[in-house]
Formats: C-alpha cells, sequence, structure tokens
C-alpha cells in the first residue's frame, strides 16, 4: 500500500541520511518514476524533505526533522512493538519474517527508548489463536479484502445459520479479525451488516464503485454491534443448588454457561446459584452431565424434563 510506502521512505532516509531514487526504489521494489511521485507526495503533506544534486546527491530530510519523527513517549513505542499474531498478518498477505517491521522501528527510535522496547519484543507475544486448528476455510478472504481496499461492491454466495446459501450485493466497508475469525462489515440496501468471512462460498468484485457513509467509523460501529450481539443472545436461567465438589468445574466451564451469581451455602452445604443457558436444551444437557451434584430449583417444569432425558438415555443404551 502506498501509505505504507511513504513510511518506509521516512525510515529509509532517517536511518540512513540519504539515498537516491534508485536506492530507494530497489529498496521498495518500485519503479523510480514511482519514487519520484511518492516523494512529491510527502513533499505535499508537509514533510521537510529536499534533493541535493550533483555526483553525491540524492533524498534526504532536513536535519530537524529527525526528532520530530521520533516523539514518542515511552508507552507510544512499547505499544508499536505488541503485534498481531503471525496467522492474522499472513491472512492479510503480510510476510512479517521477509519485513522485519520490528528491526525498521528499533533503528528508528530514540537510543534512550531502545532497550526497553527490545524488551517488550522480547517478552510479549500475541497469539490469537484457538488450541485447536481452525476447520474453518476462508477462502474469498483476498477477494473481500481487495473489494474492501478499492471501494468497490462485491457479489457474493453467503451461507445462512439454516446452511442456505444466498446471493448478496454489498458495500464492504471493513473487515475485523475477532479472535481467529474474520468478518466482514459491509452495507446493504443502506443498512449495515456483519458477514463471517467462512461462510462466504463464492465472490466476485463488481466494477462499481460505492462511497463509504459519511462519519462511518469501523471501530465504533463494531464495538456497538457486539453490545447488541450480547443483548440479543436468547438467554434462559435456572435457579439451583451446586454441590461443592463441582464448584471448580462448574467456574471452568464458562465458556458453555455463564454462572450468574452464587450465594452462601444453605445448611447442607450445598451452593445456591443462578446458571445462564441459550435455551432450556443447553440447560437439560448440561445439568445431566453432572448427574446428582446439581439440584434444580426454578423453573419447575425443568427437573421433569432432566428425568425424561435421563429416561430415554437408560432406555437407549439398555436396548443396545
Amino acid at each position: 500500500m502506498r501509505a505504507d510506502r511513504l513510511i518506509n521512505i521516512m525510515i529509509l532516509l532517517q536511518n540512513r541520511g540519504k539515498m537516491t531514487a534508485k536506492e530507494l526504489a530497489n529498496e521498495l521494489e518500485v519503479s523510480d518514476r514511482t519514487i519520484l511521485r511518492d516523494m512529491d507526495a510527502l513533499s505535499n503533506a508537509g514533510i521537510p524533505i529536499v534533493s541535493d544534486r550533483g555526483k553525491d546527491g540524492g533524498w534526504r530530510l532536513l536535519d530537524n526533522f529527525r526528532s520530530k519523527l521520533s516523539g514518542l513517549n515511552i508507552e507510544d513505542i512499547k505499544s508499536l512493538f505488541l503485534f498481531p499474531s503471525e496467522k492474522l498478518l499472513e491472512d492479510l498477505g503480510l510476510n512479517i519474517q521477509a519485513l522485519d517491521t520490528r528491526q525498521k522501528l528499533l533503528a528508528a527510535i530514540p537510543g534512550t527508548f531502545r532497550d526497553e522496547a527490545q524488551a517488550m519484543w522480547e517478552r510479549i507475544h500475541i497469539d490469537s489463536s484457538t488450541w485447536r486448528q481452525s476447520k474453518e476455510k476462508e477462502h474469498a478472504l483476498k477477494i473481500v479484502q481487495k473489494a474492501v481496499w478499492e471501494s468497490k461492491k462485491l457479489k457474493i454466495f453467503y451461507e445462512q445459520a439454516d446452511g442456505e446459501q444466498k446471493e448478496r450485493l454489498i458495500e464492504p466497508l471493513g473487515l475485523v479479525a475477532k479472535g481467529n475469525r474474520w468478518y466482514l462489515v459491509a452495507s446493504r440496501n443502506g443498512e449495515l451488516r456483519n458477514y463471517r468471512v467462512s461462510r462466504i462460498h463464492r465472490a466476485k468484485v463488481e466494477n462499481e464503485t460505492f462511497r463509504r457513509p459519511l462519519n462511518f467509523n469501523l471501530v465504533a460501529y463494531w464495538e456497538q454491534s457486539k453490545v447488541e450481539f450480547i443483548q440479543n443472545l436468547p438467554k434462559y436461567d435456572v435457579q439451583v443448588e451446586i454441590h461443592p465438589s463441582i464448584m471448580k468445574r462448574i467456574n471452568f466451564t464458562g465458556k458453555f454457561v455463564q454462572l450468574i451469581k452464587t450465594e452462601n451455602s444453605n445448611g447442607e452445604k450445598w451452593i445456591p446459584a443462578t446458571l445462564r443457558f441459550n435455551d432450556k436444551q443447553e440447560a437439560i444437557e448440561f445439568i445431566l452431565g453432572f448427574a446428582n451434584k446439581i439440584r434444580v430449583i426454578s423453573p419447575k417444569d425443568l427437573p421433569n424434563k432432566v428425568v425424561s432425558s435421563a429416561i430415554s438415555v437408560i432406555k437407549f443404551y439398555k436396548n443396545k
């Protein structure tokens, strides 16, 4: 991307002092003409970049600009070294081993901050993947990414929750990495929607461009979208009493059930609690898994449902 290249030009000139257009072109793998256009862009943006003519000539930054490039505090600099996981960068086509960005950053920052930045690099690693490799394949990600960059309409064949595929014509506004999954935020018929990229089976970039909504902010939209998603999730609360021997296991299984609250144990040392599930069937299956260590208090009809399911299991295995 051009913005990345312009930043790299400034870093190279800061580190090396002076470089010719040919040297910059070779370093960044572009043409000499592209470098000359980039220099015009930097100059128009107010960057004090000058060209010295003659045998030892070349492009350089004015001497007093070095401190401005490095005008970051230590917290800012530390944050630059906390890279996202390699998988996410690879998904976007960024090969961080070929382009060692942190080495360039390290060379560009003031010497007084360099040791702390190096320590952050060596001591913190961010891995957004799961313990088990995801089976989801995001075949359309490259095509989606192209449409996002170029602000072009995108035709997708999207798999809905029921497995049916629907053709959609959308205006892609941005990509969001949530954990190790990619989501596409797009506008369709004037409404903002989220699409899981792994459910896009086919995608085609249209020739028609579109205008992004005024004042659209991807981060702000996504945060609000998460809040609304959580608020709209189905809820099925169950009042129970839990035997103390399984409390650690209950807390550990938080991925599958929410332990809303606990109270002081009653005289028999059972612990009153509220468990939250998505629906009744999920509650029945969870409670059955703990046998006689969870006692249902309410809803009143739930104990009979648990008993009925237990009898069905017994009959099934007796007939084997």
